[in-house]
């Protein structure tokens, strides 16, 4: 009987110990070889051994010998004699038991066998050190053509550990090994290690470029190692550490991803174990979550998140686990729950409450909540809720929840800002301890402090805005200019470690809605002392600025001073001064004299893409407007102030135009609500010098500011803007191609490469869309310790300077410049240095929070406006190309909406995305990105700010002619 499967327990550690294992030749040489080590030592002839073993051996051959049957491995305490006697009882039938254990074995140790090509018996060590162990063993190599039978017991590296051999240093040993034992045999390679070796070439291969790297993380499913990059190019051992350089050069351009410490992962794709935050609910109530470490180009890949198992509390928006991930399609993964992450926030779901269910305020939210009786926390129908899940053990349906607080009634007004800010999370309650230090802020003392209070500052703000931050003034001086920017002096009151300074790091920067502002200072210092309110002495930080007649800067100085504005204008007011004739009264109105809340976050959006920021705010206006006979404030100026603002603004300006740069014509949009907070109007916001005016001071002031900070050594929490990436290019580059427009090469690209594009498409009917194309391409601007400079602005330095009261990065900058200028005792501390790299990613993730949350409110405000308008007819334009429908942006007011592909007509669609078309095959109907439609509302819901249209168009050939009404025109 022959034995199968793996060998007995201990058998290697058996081995070792030189106990006989039965079953091959090795046992019996080894112990025979044993036998006459130990006889030798004891006094009997060497010969008499082999004469024992070799009438054992003829006995065993006679026909009275008795049945031969399988040796059993020896006991770990007999004598080695008579396991080496048990063994020799029939050689015959052993050889044949042992050649088939080989043939076993050879299969097994083929790929150990070839790992040690090359290497000689004597690296490996000895076996065993009797001669009849090297005679056995070269004749078995003669046999089998260089191959040694596995039957002959090899010494492995962990035997060689185990029992290292010990040296003959005396007459005792060499007596005990007898005779001088014949040199060791090399044992050759196996034919396929021959043939390996002779087919490896003689010099290393090339590291792979980065395009085949890009090519090969592609085709690979999940994370690569330095091991499976070098197994597929075929690379050597000692290229490992270029190999290891490469990959780390590829991440930083964006073109891999980190996947743990040594391995990494295509952009687009996701590894086998990630950490994601469930962002929603399909409409089986299953749970959606998307990627947290999403570093790939456009919008990450959704995750279908499978149920969990029977009594496990369901996943709900905002919970964030470790998943193991598997694709099921292009940008679609499933999910499986591996892990909750500890100290992950509470999942709450925000909801409308009606008839004993919560319906989600998030469009992604596709399931709805139900909340058993007792746990509806007081609740009426129709109220914004904040609940929480309950364990279940449901998998399908409606899910239980407990309301655990009421934010208020839906359709009130600012209900609508309030749901923005519970689902992103924006903290809107000052803690005790920083409003109580809010309050007891008094003014700053002029001594150790320049004193501007005679410079006739003013400051330049949205009609709506409350905290003036800045304010400027210019004059000439010889050829040239002199532009002095005073920013408030909010490091004087928000002092490192302080609770104000705590808050404000949690909140990165202010929020801003239609209807309120979610402040990153407490009023009492954002509205009140660190405002530059006219007529009242202010602490501040100024750069003083000199500039020759081409806007070429020639020097500057920054101080910590006292001032005082003299006016507060509006951008409407300054522009109506600069085009009115000399001498004449310019009109203001009453948006001009209103004050109702904060200043310039949206032009923060353009240039968080790139963009040069503008100096627009966003927000509402309390009503439409209407002119007024009021004088205005700037006919209060000296003769020719405004008129001098102009003159350093165009000297910028031309010195920004040869330097070429990133402008971006993107309408942004203004609601404006009457007095009962209801939407009154949405427009787009205009853009005029006045705003541009103000948007080169504050950009030249923050340039001097980084290269100060650089001068003097100190920390610099940088504002940096990467070129476009490889894959956002390509697909710029295709879609420019539909207009015959063309991009050079990722390496010689330039912002100004840009302006020629967008100067091709002016005034033409795809200036807009192109605009937008081109603001989605590029890559997001960020905050970072390093400086990578700004592509957008087309500068090697830039920093953030100018807004303290509403950006941190801002603060950090101004107390680097304090501790650099030996302004102060307030300025940056080291521990806020150090942790600069952790701050960086902080404010880079609320700026995007607060601008999610800008944009959300604007779409449900929108959503609200035009729900009285379902079934009109508007003039619009395809925005958007997907596999499940199109988009389209309204010519009217810019809402935008979806146009589900089973609304269109009966036909099989097919989507090219190098075109970005949708085509019909049977009726031949073609929709492009860019394309003119006339679309119907069919859907509005302010609750969600989503909207759904029905594009209007005819099967070519039918006849239909296309409605000649205007936008807005109600169709019966």
């Amino acid at each position: 009987m022959v034995r199968r499967g793996p060998p007995p327990k201990g058998h290697k550690a058996r081995a070792r110990k030189g106990v006989a294992v039965a079953g091959g030749r090795a046992a019996r040489i080894a112990a025979a070889s044993k036998g006459e080590r130990d006889t030798a030592a004891a006094g009997e002839p060497r010969g008499a051994v082999a004469k024992r073993g070799s009438r054992r051996a003829e006995a065993s051959d006679t026909p009275q010998a008795a049945p031969a049957r399988t040796a059993r491995p020896a006991r770990r305490g007999a004598a080695p004699e008579d396991a080496a006697a048990r063994s020799a009882q029939d050689p015959q039938d052993a050889a044949q038991r042992g050649g088939r254990r080989g043939v076993a074995r050879n299969a097994r140790n083929d790929e150990a066998r070839s790992a040690h090509e090359g290497t000689t018996r004597h690296a490996r060590g000895p076996a065993s050190d009797s001669a009849h162990d090297h005679a056995s063993r070269n004749a078995a190599d003669d046999a089998t053509g260089g191959d040694a039978p596995f039957d002959t017991p090899r010494r492995t590296h962990d035997d060689a550990d185990a029992a290292p051999p010990r040296p003959i240093t005396g007459a005792r040993d060499a007596a005990k090994r007898g005779p001088a034992a014949e040199p060791r045999a090399t044992v050759r390679p196996a034919a396929a290690s021959r043939r390996r070796a002779a087919a490896r070439p003689s010099e290393p291969p090339p590291l792979p470029t980065k395009a085949e790297l890009r090519a090969f993380l592609a085709q690979a499913r999940g994370r690569v190692g330095k091991s499976d990059i070098a197994r597929h190019f075929g690379l050597w051992p000692d290229q490992r550490q270029d190999l290891r350089a490469l990959m780390r050069e590829l991440a930083a351009e964006g073109g891999a991803t980190p996947a743990g410490k040594r391995a990494i992962i295509a952009p687009g794709n996701l590894p086998e174990i990630a950490p994601v935050e469930i962002t929603g609910t399909d409409p089986d109530g299953d749970p959606v979550a998307r990627p947290l470490q999403w570093q790939g180009e456009g919008r990450p890949p959704i995750i279908y998140m499978h149920p969990e198992p029977r009594g496990q509390r369901a996943l709900t928006a905002g919970e964030r686990v470790l998943a193991r991930l598997k694709p099921i399609g292009p940008g679609k993964y499933e999910g499986r729950t591996f892990k909750r992450i500890a100290g992950a926030p509470p999942a709450r779901i925000l909801g409308v409450f009606e008839e004993g269910r919560i319906i989600p305020t998030d469009r992604r939210q596709k399931g709805i909540w139900e909340v058993p009786r007792g746990e509806e926390g007081g609740a009426k129908p129709g109220e914004i809720v904040l609940a929480e899940p309950l364990p279940s053990i449901r998998h399908f349906g409606a899910k239980p929840a407990r309301i655990v607080e009421r934010l208020g009634v839906m359709g009130e007004p600012r209900s609508v800002s309030l749901v923005c800010i519970h689902a992103h999370g924006i903290p809107d309650v000052f803690p005790a301890e920083a409003v109580q230090q809010a309050e007891r802020a008094r003014g700053v003392a002029a001594r150790g402090r320049t004193d501007l209070r005679d410079v006739p500052l003013i400051t330049i703000d949205g009609a709506d805005a409350r905290d003036f931050d800045d304010a400027v003034f210019a004059e000439p001086d010889g050829d040239g200019w002199r532009i002095l920017v005073a920013i408030a002096d909010v490091a004087h009151y928000v002092t490192p470690g302080s609770a104000l300074d705590r808050e404000a790091w949690a909140r990165g920067n202010s929020v801003y809605f239609p209807d309120r502002v979610v402040p990153m200072l407490p009023e009492a210092l954002s509205n009140g002392w660190c405002s530059l309110r006219p007529d009242e002495d202010r602490g501040c930080l100024f750069v003083d600025m000199r500039f020759d007649r081409q806007g070429i800067k020639q020097s500057h100085q920054f101080g910590r001073g006292i001032m005082r504005s003299v006016a507060r204008l509006t951008y409407e007011q300054v522009q109506a001064a600069a085009d009115a004739p000399a001498g004449t009264p310019t009109p203001v109105t009453a948006d001009a004299r209103a004050s109702s809340r904060g200043t310039g976050q949206a032009s923060d959006a353009a240039e968080a893409q790139g963009a040069s920021p503008a100096g627009a705010s966003t927000g509402a206006k309390p009503a439409c407007p209407a002119t007024a006979t009021a004088p205005s404030p700037a006919d209060t100026l000296p003769e020719g102030h405004i008129a001098r603002l102009y003159g350093a603004f165009r000297a910028l300006l031309g010195a920004r135009e040869k330097r070429g740069t990133l402008d971006l014509d993107v309408p942004e949009r203004k609601v404006v609500l009457d007095a009962h907070g209801r939407v009154a109007e949405v427009a787009p916001r205009a853009r005029l010098d006045s705003h541009r005016l103000i948007e080169e001071f504050m950009v030249a002031a923050n340039v001097c500011a980084a290269e100060e900070l650089e001068r003097l050594s100190q920390p610099c929490m940088y504002r940096v803007h990467d070129r476009p990436s490889d894959q956002k290019l390509e697909g710029l580059r295709q879609f420019l191609g539909t207009f015959d427009i063309t991009l050079p090469q990722a390496d010689r690209l330039h912002p100004r490469d840009f302006a020629r594009v967008l100067d091709k498409v002016r005034d033409t009917p795809q200036a807009r869309l192109v605009n937008e194309a081109v603001l989605r391409g590029q890559s997001q601007a960020a905050y970072a310790p390093d400086n990578l400079g700004h592509f957008g602005l087309a500068l090697p330095r830039y920093a953030h300077f100018t807004s303290p009261i509403r950006r941190y990065a801002d603060l950090l900058v101004h107390r680097a410049l304090i501790r650099g200028l030996k302004l102060g005792t307030d300025g940056l501390q080291e521990s806020e240095a150090a942790r600069f790299p952790d701050t960086a990613e902080h404010i880079t993730s609320t700026e995007r929070r607060a601008a999610a949350a800008e944009r959300d409110a604007v779409d449900r405000y929108l959503a609200a406006f035009m729900a009285t308008r379902i079934g009109e007819a508007f003039d619009a334009r395809i925005s958007g190309v997907t596999r499940f429908g199109l988009f389209v942006t309204l010519e009217e007011n810019g809402a935008s909406g979806i146009v589900p592909l089973g609304s269109l007509p009966d036909d099989r669609w097919d989507l090219d995305e190098a075109t970005q078309t949708l085509a019909g095959r049977r009726t031949r109907l073609t929709f492009s990105l860019g394309q003119a439609v006339e679309a119907r509302l069919a859907e509005a819901t302010p609750r969600t700010g989503g909207m759904v249209f029905h594009i209007l168009q005819g099967i070519p050939g039918s006849g239909r002619k296309r409605p000649a009404g205007k936008g807005g025109r109600a169709r019966r």
